[in-house]
């Protein structure tokens, strides 16, 4: 009876996970886990991953080449891959299929896998910068080589680039060979109206016609104007250090505190100095 009991109560941890188990599991250690060969997996990742950025990006220069369509669902090969692995890898799929930056890769290989259906909405793709962002893939090789608390400027400059790399592709598709005298004719006069009108230059020798013309540019002015506000407080505000305190959860601290601001609990933040 003593030996039944004891099987009855042995550390589900002992029993040998199956083939599909095993998988998961190593799936779960290459994207989260800590160790060196994980994180050279995680970087090689983050290089492929910004690779496809590089070719969003130059999607609109790109789209008339002979070989488009191939790098096209080449990447969409890759993606798809990536996302069914991660799903493998997160612990309740469900819960990860509902979180924002995966509906918003799942949208992105969607314009992916019908490039001439959606090529309309095919500049909504450069999101997959700020999805890649808000993974901790991203910014693990940041806080091993002491940048983390460089996050938040960082983080202010890509919601920046993202913003105008999304704004230049809606003028681009929205506006571009209407006909109209001072109006988009290519990709580039997109992106130079994108930046004239975020910065507030107003040279006026592209603008947008018509009223819905005017409407979107003041959308981008109000917008961009708020973006570069962000990105100069993310640059000029004193640097702070993640550090939940154990006692409020308050995460942010100076990097030299030794009480939470908060509620006076003592802190024991590492020195990012002493390796």
């Amino acid at each position: 009876m003593m030996a039944t009991k004891k099987e009855k109560t042995a550390d589900p941890a002992a029993i040998k996970p199956t083939g599909f188990g095993r998988i998961r599991s190593t799936l779960r250690l290459l994207y989260h886990s800590s160790a060196p060969g994980a994180q050279r997996f995680q970087f090689a990742v983050l290089v492929v991953d910004l690779v496809i950025i590089a070719f969003f990006i130059a999607t609109p220069l790109l789209r008339d080449n002979d070989a488009f369509l191939w790098i096209d669902y080449s990447i969409a090969a890759l993606l798809a891959l990536d996302l069914i692995a991660r799903a493998l890898a997160s612990t309740d799929i469900w819960r990860w299929l509902r979180q924002m930056p995966v509906i918003l890769d799942i949208f992105i290989l969607a314009t992916l896998l019908a490039p001439i259906w959606l090529v309309n909405l095919g500049f909504l793709r450069i999101l997959r910068l700020w999805t890649l962002t808000r993974t901790a893939t991203f910014w693990r090789p940041l806080r091993k080589r002491e940048l983390g608390l460089y996050q938040e400027p960082v983080q202010a400059v890509i919601n920046l680039l993202v913003f105008l790399f999304v704004v230049t592709g809606f003028v681009y598709t929205a506006f571009a060979n209407r006909g109209d005298d001072g109006g988009i004719s290519g990709y580039i006069d997109a992106l130079y109206f994108t930046v004239a009108t975020v910065t507030t230059t107003g040279f006026g020798d592209i603008t947008l016609p018509g009223t819905w013309g005017k409407l979107a540019s003041i959308i981008i002015m109000i917008t961009g104007i708020s973006l570069f506000v962000r990105l100069a407080q993310s640059i000029f505000r004193p640097a702070k250090v993640h550090f939940p305190c154990p006692q409020c959860g308050l995460s942010k601290h100076e990097p030299d505190a030794v009480h939470c601001k908060a509620c006076g609990h003592i802190l024991n933040i590492p020195d990012s100095g002493s390796g």
